[in-house]
């Protein structure tokens, strides 16, 4: 055995996925109940900062938007501007040939999934890109569902076939991954502060009392 400092394979970066936002709208969010909409809401805006900030692609689709479940979170298309939502009629995202478009023409091997609900629009499209050979990972508390029981047993299902799972600030923080990387460091602990929360106050107080800095 050799260690060598190099991050291991299964760390996604910036460059080598696509996140995939689903259906963070209004009429979803009325009926989710395994997490806070407050929460909710501002996990999905770090991730949607993180994802803009860091240049990951971005794919974010909707569900009869304009019929019944009504717009996305303005905290995600606030962070993608002018950027087009893929409408559907699928349950499954992964039905509508318009979102497999956008997948194969940006050609990412790695998904990134979130939103709601997770036991029909996050279960339905990761299974049916595993089954397809993608490297799938879900970003579990950017999810949300109808119950804690029906948040969970989902969790479980895509866990048992090769889901991995991952938090919001998590993912940000694995993008970010080296605190030297200074290009990035305002703008990771900037989001941070905003939508982190307890992390995020640790870091206004850390700066505003002592001018700290985790790079130095």
């Amino acid at each position: 055995m050799n260690a060598t400092p190099t991050p291991g394979s299964l760390l996604i970066s910036p460059k080598d996925h696509t996140l995939i936002m689903i259906d963070f709208q209004s009429q979803m969010s009325f009926a989710t109940k395994s997490i806070d909409a407050v929460l909710l809401r501002n996990n999905a805006a770090l991730v949607a900062n993180a994802a803009k900030g860091f240049g990951v692609s971005t794919i974010l689709t909707t569900v009869a938007e304009k019929t019944f479940s009504g717009p996305m979170f303005s905290e995600i298309t606030d962070a993608f501007p002018g950027q087009p939502l893929l409408d559907r009629t699928s349950m499954n995202t992964w039905e509508d040939a318009a979102v497999i478009d956008e997948v194969n023409r940006i050609g990412k091997k790695r998904l990134v999934f979130c939103g709601l609900w997770t036991s029909v629009c996050i279960v339905g499209p990761t299974l049916s890109a595993l089954d397809q050979g993608f490297d799938v990972y879900v970003i579990a508390d950017a999810c949300g569902d109808v119950s804690d029981e029906a948040h969970e047993r989902a969790m479980e299902r895509m866990i048992q076939v090769g889901v991995r799972p991952m938090t919001s600030l998590q993912y940000m923080l694995e993008l970010q991954r080296d605190w030297a990387r200074t290009e990035t460091y305002d703008m990771t602990t900037g989001i941070a502060k905003k939508f982190g929360g307890s992390y995020g106050l640790g870091i206004i107080y850390a700066k505003s009392m002592f001018g700290a800095s985790e790079g130095h």
